[in-house]
């Protein structure tokens, strides 16, 4: 039997890919940073850089799939974010990589970001061919941890595999997705009519079956790959999409986006309305064609289950 190490085990896609590994009678190892109900299967380790904390964790471990990070945030209050992110994205990350040698792991999956090769798309999706990019804190402590990481991969053998997933929604999604659910939810109006972008995003168990998929097949090995659902939509066109899984009318109206962004720089917003207005569309051909991979779900189907979750979440509150 396979046993694979999971850190991140209780965040976002820990909690749909620790199942579906159990369901694929695959040994879990589950870490987390956080103190949580422990068994014999599950590790507590609340600094990953710590020297020695991964020893008994990775007895027999054949994979490591790295998921936990200190993750990219809006309002950052660390003195020195980059330091903030480097502490754990870098120096937690190669210790555990190190730990990985170490203990004769195989193969060591990393769940890094599209942020690494940008910000925006213009002409062309991104591809794993693109000269990285990365523009902000967290970014660039994915790059580096992506580029250490192969060091270490030419230094010893170990695997590695990089899987960089744009924006990943599904049941438990937070942030800027979860505050669209709530927006639409309530019916109210958004000015995004005239928007006319593409973005690509990931519903969660089809990035998990991805991460199954880099885990397992042999001609993963050492490889970088893209990921998404495969149907880059326009901001308007998510919005309807997700009122229809949501079974709420969608009311958008045209507004200037040059004003949109003159009132957001204002308040310090001018990121989000980027991200609302611009492009950021990538092209995940390379592990389709290399590893015969293609998502079990269309986005309509994962917009569905992410809708019922927040509904029942709603329902969950008020009981």
């Amino acid at each position: 039997m396979m046993k694979i190490l999971v850190t991140g085990a209780s965040g976002f896609i820990g909690q749909s890919l620790i199942p579906t590994l159990k369901d694929q009678n695959i040994q879990v190892l589950q870490v987390t940073r956080q103190q949580t109900d422990s068994n014999m299967n599950s590790f507590f380790i609340p600094d990953f850089a710590a020297k020695d904390a991964w020893q008994s964790a990775l007895s027999g471990c054949d994979v490591v799939i790295h998921l936990a990070a200190r993750v990219h945030v809006m309002q950052d209050n660390a003195i020195n974010p980059l330091e903030a992110f480097l502490a754990v994205n870098l120096h937690g990350t190669v210790n555990l990589a190190k730990a990985a040698v170490k203990a004769g792991v195989k193969r060591f999956v990393f769940v890094s970001s599209i942020k690494v090769n940008g910000e925006l798309t213009e002409m062309q999706p991104f591809t794993e061919n693109d000269l990285p990019n990365p523009q902000d804190p967290y970014a660039v402590s994915k790059y580096e941890a992506e580029k250490a990481l192969r060091q270490i991969e030419k230094k010893t053998g170990m695997q590695v595999v990089i899987l960089r997933p744009p924006l990943i929604y599904g049941t438990g999604v937070k942030a800027n997705f979860a505050a669209l659910l709530k927006l639409l939810n309530r019916k109210l109006p958004l000015p995004l009519a005239n928007i006319n972008n593409k973005r690509s995003f990931i519903y969660v168990s089809n990035f998990v079956d991805a991460i199954i998929t880099c885990a397992t097949h042999s001609k993963a090995a050492g490889q970088t790959y893209l990921v998404s659902d495969g149907e880059d939509v326009s901001m308007p066109q998510l919005i309807k999409k997700i009122a229809v899984a949501l079974n709420k009318p969608s009311y958008l109206f045209r507004f200037p986006i040059s004003i949109m962004r003159f009132f957001a720089k204002l308040v310090g917003k001018a990121a989000s309305v980027d991200r609302l207005t611009q492009s950021l569309a990538i092209d995940s051909s390379k592990i389709r064609q290399e590893l015969g991979w293609k998502p079990p779900f269309t986005m309509a189907e994962g917009l569905k289950v992410t809708a019922n979750w927040y509904r029942q979440s709603l329902k969950n509150e008020r009981s």
